[in-house]
């Protein structure tokens, strides 16, 4: 067996593990109920849920139409983020968003696009247990457990810090604290009481603040669904989002605006850079909130007692990140972190690490929004012009199969079998991204399939037409498809190229269904170099090598009308003339041109020839 006989099986082999991998998979996702084998088809063709989402401004300023989009983007990016693809997020009017989502989204993507999203940082000043309770009046709270950080604290009276957060850039030494603040119950009369300058300084724990700690229900499920932000320069009290436990909270230091991205990614050890198998998100803020930033985690750190155990450190060294009035996280300052990069550590999974992430990055709207209603909605195209699209696609795929046949006679069955390779694996991998991903097929998606047939087909003609060029200058059929390919592949590589290109810039700058035809485009476009360099080129190196089209059968597509040529292929690379034909030359030349391969006829006549020139 010839190395190339053995590289073809063993590509057609991968191809049989990649069809059984995609099968299985998508298979097992159909046995559990979460998948199905075709792909989710988007609004345009399943309809889905409609909210419509009245803006109103946080200042009670006029809203105008830059923070409408503005808050269209960041949903938009939100619902990408979520995992739902498809979506249609436009604006309606001059205070009003309207949210599309297809099919049937589940509540945590609702929720996702009902809040508000006013992000808020804001320092602890008490943790507690998540249900109704009679805190101590004790102005120093309970001490807090060590820095190592518990994913789900326990409820009791200081639950451990979810995450720790420190400096990106080697961190400055943190001032000590000047003194300790005074406690909120000293005050006889909490009106008459000034304003606390520090943020931290536990005189925010008034009588009020701490009735309504206390009266908090964090078991309650609507106090963890999107509660009231609270007055940004006043205290407040909110839940954990998990329940966990309750928060005393200072002012807001720092709001959403003062973000500039989040990024999750895996944990490295302090000084040494190796992996510790954990998560961390890294956060960096924009100019004003960086120095904002550092300034608070200052003030923080000269909470952190150094070198006393970890059971003395205090809630204050925390700083609660909030969205919506939900204490996502509560991480722990021990160093004054300047430059506004910071990396937040703990027990993160991956999940929960971009989860995160996510809500800083995504988590500063610019208004409040308030929903104004919410409903089912009806496909905007329906089962007709889906009907419509697969006729014209079938009609497509029929048309590139009747031109096959006829030019290309049994090569033809090469392109049916790899356009259905190529068919079978883009609904494969569709259906698997939409069970993995929410990506949904819409009409103009189905277009960019369509269109794909055309790329496809294009492919295997370039190649069939190389191997008969290398066959018109004299190669055997073995030898032709290895040349041919060498030379056709660069032509298939460039041609993928330049469509695969203009799919990345057209889902760069396009929204909505036009994403949708570009990503279609870009996918197809890379399962056909997928099927041509596995499936089409391995089946012609294994067809070369049979009697069938080794001797040019006239129904191989290799009979000499398809080659162009008078004389006859056969499979060593030798010719004869057909039947009838008349003889040029003497009988006995005749005799010893017999046998000869064209490369060795071509030979001896330009001899023949010079040796008649030197004759005359």
């Amino acid at each position: 067996m010839s190395a190339a006989t053995r590289s073809a099986r063993k590509a057609l082999i991968w191809l049989g593990i990649i069809l059984v991998v995609l099968t299985g998979g998508l298979g097992a996702g159909v046995a559990t109920g979460q998948a199905t084998w075709t792909p989710a088809l988007a609004l345009d063709l399943a309809g889905g849920r409609q909210i419509i989402l009245q803006a109103v401004a946080t200042d009670g300023s006029t809203i105008d139409q830059s923070d409408l989009d503005q808050a269209v983007q960041i949903i938009r990016k939100r619902v990408d983020a979520s995992g739902v693809a498809e979506a249609e997020i436009a604006t309606a009017g001059t205070s009003n968003i309207i949210v599309s989502l297809p099919g049937n989204p589940d509540e945590a993507t609702l929720d996702l696009v009902r809040r508000s999203a006013q992000l808020q940082f804001r320092p602890v000043l008490y943790i507690g247990d998540p249900g109704p309770q009679v805190i101590d009046t004790d102005p120093t709270p309970s001490p807090e457990p060590s820095v190592s950080v518990e994913p789900t604290p326990e409820p009791s009276a200081s639950p451990a810090p979810q995450a720790s957060i420190e400096p990106v850039p080697s961190a400055q030494p943190a001032p000590e604290p000047s003194a300790t603040p005074a406690p909120a119950q000293e005050e006889t009369d909490d009106a008459a009481a000034p304003t606390p300058t520090d943020p931290s300084d536990m005189a925010w724990l008034t009588d009020e603040l701490l009735d309504r700690f206390a009266k908090l229900d964090c078991f309650d499920p609507n106090n963890r669904a999107g509660a009231d932000p609270g007055d940004p320069t006043k205290a407040h009290v909110a839940c954990a989002e998990d329940g966990t436990a309750k928060f005393a909270l200072g002012p807001v230091e720092l709001s959403g605006a003062d973000v500039a991205t989040a990024t999750a990614g895996p944990e490295l050890a302090q000084g040494t850079g190796t992996l510790t198998g954990r998560y961390m998100i890294q956060l960096e803020l924009t100019g004003e909130g960086a120095k904002r930033f550092e300034a608070t985690t200052a003030r923080l750190a000269s909470y952190y007692k150094q070198g006393l155990p970890s059971t003395s450190q205090d809630v204050r060294t925390q700083f609660a990140i909030i969205l919506d009035g939900v204490v996502l996280s509560n991480p722990q300052v021990s160093q004054r972190i300047p430059g506004g990069s910071a990396s937040i550590t703990g027990n993160f999974t991956q999940l929960s690490a971009e989860q995160l992430a996510n809500q800083l990055k995504f988590g500063a709207l610019p208004l409040t929004l308030e929903v104004q209603s919410e409903q089912q909605i009806a496909a905007t195209k329906g089962a007709d012009e889906l009907q419509t699209a697969l006729i014209a696609g079938l009609i497509g795929l029929l048309l590139v199969v009747v031109y096959s046949l006829i030019q290309y006679r049994a090569l033809g069955f090469v392109t049916v079998g790899s356009l259905v390779i190529a068919g079978v694996l883009t609904i494969l991998t569709f259906s698997l991204l939409s069970w993995g991903m929410g990506l949904r097929l819409s009409l103009a998606g189905i277009a960019g399939m369509i269109i794909a047939i055309g790329i496809t087909a294009d492919s295997f003609i370039v190649y069939f037409e190389r191997i008969k060029d290398e066959i018109r200058d004299g190669r055997s059929l073995i030898s032709a498809v290895d040349h041919g390919w060498s030379r056709a592949r660069r032509t298939i590589l460039v041609s993928d190229a330049v469509s695969f290109l203009a799919a990345v810039v057209l889902y760069i700058l396009a929204v909505g269904n036009v994403r949708g035809f570009a990503f279609t485009l870009g996918l197809t476009t890379l399962v056909d170099l997928l099927v041509v360099l596995i499936f089409t080129h391995p089946i012609m190196v294994l067809l070369a090598r049979t009697r069938f089209f080794g001797q040019g059968h006239p129904l191989s597509g290799l009979d000499p009308r398809n080659l162009g040529r008078e004389s006859l292929y056969k499979g060593a690379g030798r010719v004869r003339e057909p039947k009838g034909a008349k003889a040029k030359g003497s009988a006995a030349g005749e005799d010893e041109v017999e046998g000869l391969t064209l490369a060795e006829r071509k030979a001896r006549a330009r001899a023949a020839a010079a040796q008649q020139d030197e004759k005359e």
